[in-house]
């Protein structure tokens, strides 16, 4: 009788594949073509020339579409198409779009026989439901060509030569071959969330291979974490590099567990991320974070131009992601996102390439000599220090404080590298004066604080009547008639 153990019954590349494929809930898709689109004005030439092309429809998803020249560009391409007969069908995000453009931006595109949904508006019956939003930036047509990227539909992105400030940094793919079908079925289920579903038989049929690239269109709905999943395994599986690129990173303990336990195993693990954000907030969320991840032998770098608003990883070479998802829970866990995994050593070489550029604009984040002091200096450094003298204190010290921060910041642009301070202290000193300033408000205007809470009670309340309502009205439908 023949036995054969599970443990060897896997090549180790069938096992990689199980496992990606399991943990991202996508399957590899052979036969396609990849190229990467760097920046926005790469985007936008690439998106409208593909619209102006289209025969059958026009497929598009962007949590921004903006009411400034870029947007009136692109919704002017859009009538042009629906005028003429063909289908374009627009999903826009309601908090992305909030303060971006109104309602009636779309009137002309509506007029000329086009279809635009709004994503998730708030809604009576589910108070938390303007949580997740639909993050995805995608665009497809006629089944022939798609898209997927960081990038918005705003000038914002082009950044402001008038006054000096670069574009900003962004990256994405244009795809051909049967991945394009995948995304075209992500942006369906997107249209039936919002409203009816597509027309039958609109979609075209899988293409043809167009290519040598295998990939997996990752679709990720609020809830279902299968990035999350995959970026886990990805952090597992690298041996050699592990290079991240992240517009908004807030490192949750079991990822910083995972890319540390990477770095601890000789991986090269490096992160990018922005040194001037859009949401400062965030920024000073991920900066309070840098320290465990140096501590483990993460390379950090800030990026040095206006933002940078990439999502990219490359891994040993061979694997690569991009598209609109962050490394946070947000977009683990709440949005639609919509990401490829590529394996492929053609197109991780180029996006690897591309990495080592962006690091030649940007500067690495170093801790504080102290903090690599070995046992025995720090056994050292428990030895009584001698007293300090009582006079030359005060603002000498303060000047030679200034002096050192001084030279630090000429040091950085110097050598672009940068000692981390105490980030650590920045967000607890926000939260304090946060409290403070609360309690000072609620004490000398209590109304100014019972305002709010008695219309968030009235919010949840109503939602919550509205909830209970159709429930029972459900429930009676489905109870049979007499």
């Amino acid at each position: 009788m023949n036995v054969r153990h599970h443990s060897t019954g896997f090549a180790p590349r069938l096992f990689a594949e199980q496992a990606l494929s399991r943990s991202a809930g996508a399957p590899l898709i052979e036969g396609n073509t990849v190229d990467l689109l760097i920046d926005a004005q790469a985007h936008y030439d690439a998106w409208l020339e593909a619209i102006a092309n289209a025969r059958r429809y026009v497929l598009l998803e962007n949590y921004i579409i903006r009411d400034d020249r870029i947007g009136r560009r692109f919704l002017a391409a859009l009538v042009e198409r629906a005028r003429a007969g063909v289908f374009v069908a627009v999903i826009a995000d309601w908090v992305g779009c909030l303060g971006q453009s109104r309602g009636s931006f779309w009137n002309e595109l509506r007029a000329a026989g086009g279809e635009v949904r709004v994503y998730n508006p708030p809604r009576l019956g589910s108070a938390f439901g303007w949580v997740s939003r639909d993050h995805r930036k995608v665009l497809s047509v006629d089944g022939e060509r798609g898209f997927l990227s960081g990038v918005c539909v705003s000038e914002k992105w082009l950044g402001d030569p008038e006054h000096g400030v670069p574009p900003w940094r962004d990256t994405g793919v244009a795809l051909h071959g049967p991945a394009v079908a995948e995304i075209e079925h992500a942006f369906a289920d997107s249209w039936r969330e919002t409203g009816m579903p597509l027309p039958e038989h609109l979609l075209a049929p899988v293409s043809p291979a167009a290519g040598d690239v295998s990939l997996r269109v990752i679709a990720t709905q609020p809830s279902t974490a299968g990035m999350y999943r995959l970026d886990q395994i990805v952090a597992a599986m690298a041996r050699r590099t592990l290079w991240l690129t992240d517009a908004y990173f807030v490192g949750v303990a079991p990822y910083v567990q995972a890319l540390s336990a990477a770095a601890r195993d000789g991986v090269d693990v490096r992160l990018l991320v922005p040194g001037t954000s859009d949401i400062p907030m965030v920024a000073g969320m991920s900066r309070s974070g840098y320290r465990p991840l140096l501590k483990a032998g993460i390379r950090v770098f800030e990026w040095n131009g206006s933002m940078l608003h990439a999502k990219t990883a490359v891994a040993d070479g061979l694997w690569a992601r991009v598209g609109s998802s962050n490394l946070n829970i947000a977009s683990w866990l709440s949005n639609r996102e919509i990401d490829v995994a590529i394996e492929d050593k053609g197109v991780a070489a180029r996006l690897e390439a591309q990495y080592e550029a962006d690091l030649e604009n940007a500067t690495e984040i170093l801790l504080r000599p102290r903090s690599r002091r070995n046992g025995n200096e720090r056994m050292r450094s428990r030895t009584p220090r001698p007293p300090r003298p009582k006079h030359g204190g005060g603002s000498s010290s303060r000047a030679a404080a200034g002096a050192l921060r001084i030279a630090n910041t000429v040091g950085a642009a110097i050598t672009q590298h940068r000692v981390l301070g105490d980030t650590e202290s920045g967000p607890l000193l926000a939260g304090a004066a946060l409290a403070a300033v609360l309690t000072i408000v609620a004490v000398w205007w209590p109304a100014v604080i019972a305002w709010p809470l008695a219309l968030i009670g009235a919010w949840f309340a109503v939602n919550l009547g509205a909830s209970w309502w159709n429930m029972r009205r459900r429930r009676k439908d489905r109870a049979p008639q007499d």
